[in-house]
């Protein structure tokens, strides 16, 4: 009976696991990603496998998709990944503000029960299959990392950026993020984030995006927002 009931919570919680995942996906594909304009290719984001930057274990499963997921929309250069322990543990810590991204843990364990039951039977113990949600930041969250754990910002083209505008971003003192293949404000991080300029087809739509979305991150602190606005 204890084996059937914990059977059927896996079953439950994995329904619920894909549901959350189905529903994500469909809002991106709803949102569409072109609200006003979106002059650049969006198959220039890097992707590679995301792994456990103290670890160097390479996750896996649906986990991959949840993780490129999270590269791609909130534009972090590179996939290692953490728990807030392991920052914790290798001398860093997760930024002040940072929100983690959820992934799970499948497994199967036997109960102390089933195997008393199969030691008094003499056959061999059933396992319950069960998911562990838990935890993970990519090591753009973090600070104090050790060096070789930490990404490089990628590096714009020689020229792409026209000095004046580089001077002009600068002075307004935002939080300004190159990477990834949205372009928005993010009023819970404070900063704004454009692709790179190697993902545009012209230089000029490059500015035009980064200052539509400096524009949006001064509306907003004006307005107010609950949550990140701009380009999808």
């Amino acid at each position: 009976m204890a084996l059937s009931a914990a059977r059927n919570r896996y079953a439950f919680n994995l329904a619920s696991l894909y549901q959350e995942i189905t529903e994500r996906i469909i809002a991106e594909l709803e949102a569409g990603r072109v609200p006003w304009v979106q002059p650049w290719a969006a198959a220039n984001a890097p992707l590679a496998m995301p792994k456990n930057a103290a670890t160097q274990r390479r996750y896996s499963g649906i986990n991959v998709l949840i993780l490129w997921g999270a590269m791609i929309e909130r534009g972090f250069a590179g996939q290692g990944w953490l728990t807030f322990r392991q920052a914790l543990g290798l001398g860093g810590n997760v930024r002040k503000g940072e929100t983690g991204t959820t992934v799970v843990y499948a497994d199967r364990f036997t109960p102390d029960q089933e195997r008393r039951r199969a030691e008094r039977d003499g056959d061999e113990p059933s396992a319950v299959p069960f998911l562990k949600r838990f935890t993970l930041f990519n090591t753009d969250q973090c600070e104090g990392l050790p060096d070789h754990l930490m990404t490089a910002p990628p590096a714009p083209d020689v020229g792409s950026i026209l000095p004046q505008a580089e001077a002009l971003i600068a002075a307004t003192r935002a939080d300004f993020r190159i990477g990834g293949d949205r372009a928005f404000y993010c009023p819970s991080g404070d900063f704004v984030q454009v692709p790179p300029p190697a993902a545009y087809f012209e230089p000029i739509n490059w500015h035009r995006t980064a200052f539509h979305e400096l524009g949006s991150a001064a509306s907003v602190i004006v307005d107010g927002a609950p949550s990140c606005a701009g380009e999808a």
